[in-house]
């Protein structure tokens, strides 16, 4: 069965963006619950899937599976999402900096695009930084999809379920996801699943099954 990953970081790390408290309710409660859910259908079924990923790319698209998929996505969304943070501020380099001059206008232009995409996005979900073989693009997805079951890399992705913000910022998503990317994003993450997608190598994996 899965087990829900520690968090990278201490729930405090990622004050004043995210507080202490959206963290415990979002790790401890909302992510919890999506492995809770996941594990007992997989043990009601006899399932023992070798990985996180086989279980949403299998489940994917069939009304009979949307319930594990929902849950099983959501999982590794999350998982992701945490390894996408980093308490220490940084900024993109190398290759990756080259492609986001070259493929969207550099990274103030990256913001702003990254940002309307997720305030734009009606409902919940999650919007992405992707790599298409190595052209930069964003894109969001709707409630627990993501792009395992795309031909896309994910280098970066922000929650825009209002359970991530509405603690700390209410209603206003655009002030959330502008204080996000200003201190939050995790380049060294996202320069490591650059490489990925151009070497057709796996990027960052969820942690295997106990």
């Amino acid at each position: 069965m899965f087990e829900l990953p520690d968090l990278p970081y201490d729930h405090a790390a990622l004050e004043p963006v995210i507080s202490k408290e959206t963290m415990h309710l979002h790790h401890d409660k909302h992510h919890k619950r999506y492995v809770d859910v996941a594990n007992q259908i997989l043990s009601e079924k006899g399932d023992k899937p070798a990985s996180l990923e086989q279980v949403v790319r299998e489940s994917a698209g069939k009304a009979e599976t949307r319930k594990l998929f929902n849950n099983a996505a959501q999982i590794w969304n999350h998982s992701f999402f945490w390894a996408c943070m980093s308490p220490a501020k940084s900024q993109p380099a190398g290759d990756l900096a080259a492609a986001i001059d070259r493929d969207l206008g550099g990274l103030e232009k990256l913001k702003a695009e990254f940002v309307a995409k997720g305030v734009a996005h009606f409902g919940s979900g999650w919007v992405w930084l992707a790599s298409d073989k190595g052209a930069l693009k964003i894109v969001d997805t709707h409630d627990g999809e993501n792009l395992l079951t795309q031909d896309l890399v994910p280098l970066l992705v922000c929650d825009l379920w209002e359970h991530a913000y509405y603690v700390d910022y209410k209603n206003d998503r655009e002030g959330f996801l502008k204080a996000w990317f200003d201190a939050m994003p995790n380049w060294e993450l996202a320069q490591s699943q650059y490489e990925a997608s151009k070497s057709g190598g796996e990027g960052w994996q969820h942690p295997k099954p106990v």
